[in-house]
């Protein structure tokens, strides 16, 4: 029985499907390559064209079931989601000026690998023109959320509730079943395509610091936590590994929603804080990519002969926060949102911004598996705050021709 539950799991499949999606691009034919390069483009330009709906959905109905207290855990959540992502690019830097003296000395970079060079093409993709901007969709949920909590409009918030459970049926139903489906087809193409090896080995070194830093900053967010919320961290932690594993694969913030969302409530976050929390951190909480952008800007500069300075250093975090906020939770969104700041404020040049833009894209996932992991810490504190009880109460149920009367 327990065998069973364990084939069953979301984890499972998904820990099959990259095994499996690595072993095959050995030996994998070119067409079966293109033909799940072709069904990777269609989910993914699927994913981008539901995930600003999925944000609306989840987060409008959050906000307005606060009551008028949304401003305060709005804010509060938002505060908790920038400290992270500080604290993270701060450990980075602490990180980089203690190892990579020793670690790197004597590297230098020569040439600048593509990151697209003998990409597989899909046999045909379909356009999948999003309704509006990840942005657009964060902040038309706060406006409508936050008028609803101080306007009398009950058809308005039923409405953005049932609105919801239609999304969420469609992740339950069509999105998590394929996604599996979906992580295999990533790691087939990215094996056979060759270049991911090639640029993974200019920077090993710093992969590994990244993974292991993005593990000690889990390590703090769940320690922090689980004294806050009175939870196990390594239970809490262990309950998030879903999430973990989906966003290997996706690489997506967005996309791992779902998942983080089932994660949550396993760790004991009401329904409310998670619906709430879960979407919001997708876009506003990257620790993760925070700390790999920083860990892999600095070991550019340190081959490239540069070096930064402490106040440098501070600013260009203080400002990446920032600008990780308005970072689409997508695969890359992150490090393409982080470009100016890598020229502005690092002064980098244009090989070393394709450098950067290369190495990080080759192994985003492991930064975003932390963003989401994390978000799952930032649950059970917001969850420890509001007492898990988020929902304001409940009026009385109403026929919609009753509402209509009133």
């Amino acid at each position: 029985m327990k065998a069973s539950r364990v084939t069953q799991s979301l984890l499972f499949k998904i820990v099959i499907a990259i095994i499996l999606g690595i072993i095959v691009s050995f030996f994998a034919p070119e067409w079966l390559g293109r033909f799940f390069a072709t069904v990777n483009g269609l989910f993914g330009n699927f994913l981008g064209f539901f995930v600003p709906v999925l944000i609306f959905a989840l987060i409008t109905p959050a906000i307005a079931n606060l009551g008028r207290g949304a401003g305060k855990w709005l804010a509060l959540t938002t505060a908790i989601a920038y400290g992270s992502t500080i604290f993270s690019g701060l450990l980075a830097f602490v990180a980089s000026q203690t190892l990579y003296p020793s670690l790197l000395d004597g590297l230098s970079v020569d040439t600048v690998a593509d990151i697209e060079e003998g990409q597989l093409a899909s046999y045909f993709t379909v356009e999948m023109d999003p309704p509006f901007a990840v942005m657009t969709a964060l902040l038309l949920a706060f406006s409508m959320g936050l008028a609803m909590t101080a306007v009398p409009s009950e058809i308005l918030r039923r409405g953005s509730n049932q609105l919801r459970d239609v999304v969420m049926k469609i992740i339950e139903s069509f999105i998590i079943p394929l996604l599996p489906i979906y992580i295999f087809g990533v790691f087939l193409t990215m094996g056979m395509n060759g270049n991911l090896t090639h640029t993974i080995s200019m920077l090993l070194i710093v992969l590994v610091v990244a993974v292991v830093g993005t593990l000690v900053l889990l390590v703090i967010q769940f320690a922090l936590a689980g004294a806050i919320a009175g939870k196990n961290p390594l239970t809490a932690f262990k309950n998030m590994l879903p999430a973990y594993a989906t966003a290997l694969g996706t690489s997506s913030s967005a996309a791992t929603i779902p998942v983080t969302y089932k994660c949550a409530q396993k760790n004991g976050v009401s329904e409310s804080v998670a619906g709430f929390v879960v979407p919001l951190c997708a876009t506003i909480h990257l620790a993760g990519s925070t700390m790999k952008i920083t860990l892999f800007a600095f070991a550019v500069l340190f081959i490239s002969g540069d070096t930064v300075s402490f106040g440098q250093a501070l600013g260009f975090v203080m400002m990446l926060g920032v600008t990780m906020i308005a970072a689409p939770g997508v695969p890359g969104g992150a490090i393409m949102a982080a470009v100016g700041l890598l020229s502005s404020m690092l002064g980098f040049t244009d090989e070393q911004v394709a450098l950067m833009i290369a190495a990080y894209i080759a192994i985003d996932s492991f930064g975003t598996a932390a963003n989401v992991t994390g978000d799952g810490a930032i649950a059970l504190i917001v969850n420890r705050f509001t007492k898990g009880k988020l929902d304001r109460e409940e009026p009385e149920e109403l026929s919609d021709a009753e509402l209509l009367a009133r």
